[in-house]
């Protein structure tokens, strides 16, 4: 009978492990989160904001624009952040996919004014 009972309890040990394996702790996805994701694209634009700056800046000393002319795709370059950060305070601090391709198609007349 003792070895009956001691069977039962290895078995039953034995299933509780094997469930404990199979099933196992949940882990979460290995990819990045939806708002590390709105802050990626947001950093994107910014990103993209700094480089038409500086081209900007290296075209006016060289002479290509006035720096009138220089000064006014600045503050449009300026405005442009502004949206940016307006729109990504309302999504916690990111940018839709949407908000970003609007902001993208903005910078893309902002790049044909310097000359790119």
């Amino acid at each position: 009978m003792s070895r009956i009972a001691r069977a039962l309890a290895a078995s039953a040990l034995v299933s509780t492990l094997a469930a404990c394996v199979i099933t196992g702790p949940q882990q979460r996805p290995a990819g990045p989160t939806p708002h590390a994701l709105s802050v990626d694209r947001l950093h994107r634009v910014e990103g993209r904001i700094d480089n038409l700056g500086r081209r900007l800046d290296t075209r006016v000393n060289e002479g290509y624009y006035a720096q009138p002319q220089g000064a006014a795709v600045h503050r449009r370059l300026d405005e442009i952040r502004r949206e940016a950060h307006d729109m990504a305070a309302q999504h916690g601090g990111g940018l839709s996919p949407d908000e970003e391709r609007v902001l993208n198609e903005e910078l893309d007349t902002a790049a044909r004014a310097i000359g790119e």
